[in-house]
């Protein structure tokens, strides 16, 4: 599915890409999905613990949740339509799915990473 969805997104991958990658658009996509998705949700779902809204399970941790926020920053799909509607067949295009493509990286990583160190179960019981 990976590759699919690259093959599919338009990205082509040269220097002039990534002469763009401390553009402010690809800066502002990367940071919005990497840090903004995972930060929105994190304090969402405390707040809703906090108000007694919903009971975190017993065997989930915070690190848990801030692992799985980090995973929903990779997004890949509906953030290329967005960034589709919002700037269509510009160059600004091209900088919105490296921010994409990147984001999607280290979403990934630091969700993996994160759900990995996590509360660690005994399954030889």
């Amino acid at each position: 599915m990976p590759v699919f969805a690259i093959a599919n997104a338009g990205i082509v991958f040269n220097k002039e890409l990534f002469a763009d990658a401390f553009n402010p658009v690809t800066l502002g996509v990367f940071f919005g999905l990497a840090l903004g998705k995972p930060i929105g949700i994190t304090l969402f779902s405390w707040l809703a613990v906090k108000l007694n809204l919903v009971k975190l399970p017993d065997d989930f941790t915070w690190r848990m949740v801030l692992g799985v926020s980090c995973v929903a920053g990779i997004g890949f799909t509906m953030s290329i339509f967005i960034s589709d509607l919002a700037f269509g067949r510009s160059s600004l295009m091209d900088m919105s799915k490296l921010g994409i493509f990147a984001a999607s990286i280290f979403a990934g990583v630091a969700g993996w990473l994160l759900l990995r160190s996590g509360k660690q179960t005994n399954h030889s019981e």
